[in-house]
């Protein structure tokens, strides 16, 4: 990789861990219905593990309700299943139709247990971020011992980098600090 690559591609990568962080955060729900809590859930159809967004149309009818409409009324019950074998943590009520997740209101243990995963999940994207800044610092330092740019050319790439780096932290950190005020609201 050429030094002039070095900056664009690390400001992708970087770019990459925000959006996974942002990802991540909104599968953390906060007492509010959103259809992106069943990301992750995955249903047993035709012996092939499928995500349900593509088995079922999924609403938010009220703010605290999932509504879960499937497009093959006969996936119905494995989608129940899925949905009880999942991590999320909310019962589903199938009336033989659709099937509703309602989402109870958080104690304060609970939110505050939220509010400590949102922490986990900054401090892991920041880890990635310090080692996308580590790489890049490797390529340049590297490129200066083999004598393809000069000391100053050095200096100036770390700055950068460096630079890219608290820009890329601050706007995690006000992701998370956003999703903490969301998830503490009463």
């Amino acid at each position: 990789m050429s030094v002039d690559t070095v900056l664009k591609e690390t400001k992708e990568r970087m770019a990459k861990s925000e959006n996974s962080l942002q990802n991540q955060l909104a599968r953390i729900r906060a007492g509010v219905a959103n259809a992106s809590l069943l990301d992750g859930v995955m249903v047993e159809y035709y012996g092939a593990p499928t995500p349900l967004n593509q088995l079922a149309n999924i609403t938010v009818p009220e703010p605290r309700m999932l509504l879960i409409t499937p497009y093959d009324k006969t996936a119905l019950a494995e989608i129940d299943r899925a949905l009880q074998m999942s991590d999320i943590g909310i019962p589903p009520t199938n009336d033989g139709n659709v099937i509703r997740l309602v989402i109870p209101a958080l104690t304060k243990e609970r939110r505050q247990e939220l509010s400590k995963n949102v922490g986990k999940e900054l401090e892991a994207a920041k880890v990635a971020v310090r080692n996308i800044r580590r790489d890049a610092l490797d390529i340049v330092k590297k490129a200066e011992k083999a004598a393809e740019i000069s000391e100053d050319d050095l200096r100036d790439y770390e700055k950068d980098i460096q630079k890219l780096t608290d820009e890329s932290i601050s706007r995690m950190d006000a992701m998370a600090k956003d999703k903490e005020k969301e998830i503490l609201e009463v």
